[in-house]
């Protein structure tokens, strides 16, 4: 046990190292300061700019900003739908796959295009070479991109001073694939494959077994989409198993270096928010928030799936490695029960194990930080601009306690703020609940599940929780590719993600042509251990209201079942 806390904590400190180094790096690439890679990634952008017909000092609306982002994801939607209906006719297809049904082309547009990645295929069996690489990979990066600048638009909304624009979305768009993902996605590719991971373009290997039968080893262009599907929180994988495949994930440096690719963007951002604000601290205090809720869930699932199952107690069964049913040998408890909370924490869905083998509360926590909207450190973008809406909701509860008009970086919070607040956040809960309802009472869709009772409750709960919350990574025990749940979920990521990133867009709109007011002595600060506190204790307040109910007859009943 002391060496799994070890890695816990090198894990830790390494993030927490990285924070203030990448989290002022992507200040400067927002703000238009030179930066360590401008001179040389200066003159290609201008020339983006002008291939595009772009002014790089042209800004815009918080509408015409949000129209662009939609348009280009509606673009983006529409060419990755045709290339996947299309596959049996494009090239790079060395085995001969088809082309995908309707409903789950529609399905993995939607999930590629919202940062979900939830894949309701196997990739090896499914996808082409082309698909793999024009299709998804470019949309891993187009779809984190979006949210890094939405984020980038969002903060700057926050902190300016009576601005009637929130910049660019192409120009933040291209700075934030140019200067961010490209380059950590290269490096982070090159590594991966001198660690064994696979890239290629040709055909799978067949191979002679010793007994004379062949075997087909499904290989291809891995690594470069590990790269970015772990750095941009995307998570869907180049196999069925995603991470806990030998190809995608062969040793235990690359199972460590991919969970700090997952997590180095997100836990930056904070940094980046106190910086563009002019005052660190703000950063900060929303850092130790999601590293609260971050450290409390990596706690309570290490401890449920180290004890190992209680019903096995006197079996022949080591329970001295604690519950490794559904875990890969290579990497453990440890590294399972830690990897599963990074990528619900964020909205990453590749998976290292199999949660539906989790204990009962092993399996809840990563269900909880989907539910909760992935704002424990979230997506790329998106785990900042959601935990603004609650920072947001906590400064307006602060203010009805003191009998004061709410306010956060000396600006008045009014019910236009709160109204457009919680629309984002009951869109995420109506998906949630009202696609688990349809799940488990229509005789035709009731189907998909595998295991009646509570935990057949859990699977389709986890199912809509991480298609609604972006996430992507599946409870497993259920079958999702059935037309209803290709296009329930499929709508369920698109209202998650779009639901979201309108309302707080406009809200930034509103923040920023406000006037700023001084601080006075009633003035509640919101870069205090209170406020944190305080806004943990919002966040667990919201969830609890809304999903206490059916986690009680899911994972919380088959608890005490179990036990």
């Amino acid at each position: 046990m002391a060496d799994d806390i070890v890695q816990i904590l090198l894990f830790c400190v390494i993030i927490i190292l990285l924070t203030p180094l990448l989290g002022g790096y992507m200040a400067r690439v927002f703000t238009g300061q030179r930066n360590i890679l401008s001179p040389v990634l200066e003159p290609v952008e201008g020339l983006i700019y002008r291939a595009a017909g772009i002014s790089a000092n042209h800004e815009q609306h918080w509408t015409a900003y949000t129209a662009a982002a939609l348009m280009l994801n509606f673009l983006g939607f529409v060419l990755l739908y045709a290339i996947l209906r299309l596959q049996d006719s494009l090239p790079l297809n060395p085995q001969g796959f088809s082309a995908l049904s309707p409903d789950l082309a529609f399905n993995t547009a939607a999930s590629f295009v919202t940062n979900t990645n939830w894949q309701a295929y196997a990739g090896e069996q499914t996808m082409s070479h082309f698909s793999q690489m024009f299709g998804l990979t470019v949309q891993n990066f187009l779809s984190a991109a979006t949210g890094l600048a939405v984020a980038i638009a969002v903060i700057r909304g926050f902190v300016g001073r009576q601005i009637r624009t929130l910049g660019s979305f192409y120009v933040d768009l291209t700075r934030a694939i140019l200067y961010v993902l490209l380059p950590a996605a290269l490096i982070s590719a090159l590594i991966l494959i001198a660690l064994g991971v696979p890239q290629t373009l040709a055909p799978y290997t067949v191979a002679t077994m010793l007994e004379g039968g062949q075997q087909v080893i499904a290989n291809g262009p891995v690594a470069s989409q590990i790269a970015i599907k772990q750095l941009g929180t995307n998570g869907g994988g180049f196999f069925n198993v995603n991470a806990a495949h030998p190809f995608e994930n062969p040793t235990a440096l690359s199972n460590f270096l991919q969970m700090v690719l997952m997590l180095c963007i997100p836990a930056a951002l904070p940094y980046t928010f106190g910086k563009m604000a002019g005052d660190i601290r703000q950063g900060w205090a929303i850092f130790a928030a999601m590293a609260l809720m971050f450290i409390a869930g990596v706690a309570i699932t290490y401890w449920a799936e180290i004890q190992g199952n209680p019903l096995l107690a006197g079996a022949a069964v080591d329970q001295t490695a604690g519950n490794m049913e559904g875990k890969e040998v290579r990497f453990g408890t440890v590294n399972s029960a830690l990897w599963a909370v990074i990528t619900t924490a964020l909205s990453c869905g590749a998976v290292n194990s199999m949660h539906d083998s989790f204990m009962p509360l092993g399996g809840m926590i990563p269900m909880i930080n989907m539910q909760i909207g992935e704002v424990i450190f979230g997506g790329v973008g998106a785990g900042l601009y959601g935990m603004l809406l609650y920072v947001l909701l906590a400064v307006f509860i602060a203010g009805l306690m003191v009998g004061r008009t709410p306010e956060y970086l000396s600006k008045k919070i009014e019910a236009r703020e709160i109204k457009l607040t919680m629309l984002a956040l009951l869109s995420i809960s109506f998906c949630i609940l009202l696609g688990t309802a349809a799940g488990v009472v229509l005789p035709a869709v009731a189907s998909s599940i595998q295991d009646p009772g509570p935990h057949g409750l859990s699977e389709v709960l986890y199912a809509y929780s991480s298609a609604s919350g972006n996430n992507g990574s599946a409870f497993a025990g259920f079958t999702a590719n059935v037309p209803w749940h290709n296009t329930a979920l499929g709508v369920a990521m698109i209202i998650g993600r779009f639901a979201f990133i309108v309302p707080i867009l406009a809200i930034a709109g509103s923040l920023g042509a406000k006037k700023t007011i001084p601080v006075s002595a009633g003035t509640f600060p919101t870069h205090t251990p209170l406020f944190v506190v305080l806004l943990v204790s919002v966040i667990l307040i919201v969830a609890g209201l809304t999903f206490f109910p059916v986690l009680a007859l899911g994972p919380d009943l088959l608890r005490s079942v179990s036990c």
